[in-house]
């Protein structure tokens, strides 16, 4: 991304809620105690204040609203889906569960253009799911760039 080396992009979800998709293999999905209506409260007034904080403290932030359908509960997590890199190159990342492969921008290269980002290759490795294989890009994988390091999850 040439835009700046200080924006992120997020995604504002319409309904938030635990996924019962992948809930049987994330061990940090706990039953939703709050409620469905009250959960999704809380994750918008969470989000809203998140982005404040940022743009606060000198971050660009893109604000993309969700969509109520298809229901994707895990929205707000693209970074399981799609990574963007210092090269201007996106990698699209196979997803798991089904509802989650729904969450995919099928006009990313087009709505990031518009928002000032050169693109200047994609590539996708999604069709791995396919085959029953799985990474979950950044989810699974942190990238330490400055230091060359890389800390992978165990699955």
């Amino acid at each position: 991304m040439d835009q700046s080396t200080n924006t992120v992009v997020m995604i504002r979800p319409i309904i938030f809620a635990r996924n019962e998709q992948t809930a049987v293999n994330n061990y940090f999905q706990q039953i939703d105690t709050l409620g469905f209506g009250d959960s999704s409260a809380v994750a918008l007034r969470e989000f809203d204040d998140l982005v404040n904080k940022l743009k606060l403290n000198g971050i660009n932030v893109v604000v993309w609203q969700d969509n109520p359908e298809p229901h994707t509960p895990d929205s707000l997590f693209p970074n399981n889906w799609v990574s963007f890199h210092e090269d201007n190159s996106i990698f699209l990342y196979p997803m798991f569960a089904l509802n989650r492969r729904l969450e995919r921008i099928t006009d990313l290269k087009s709505r990031i253009s518009n928002e000032g980002f050169h693109v200047e290759d994609i590539i996708d490795i999604s069709d791995l799911e396919n085959s029953g294989m799985f990474l979950e890009g950044t989810g699974s994988l942190v990238l330490d760039r400055v230091n060359k390091l890389a800390y992978a999850a165990l699955s």
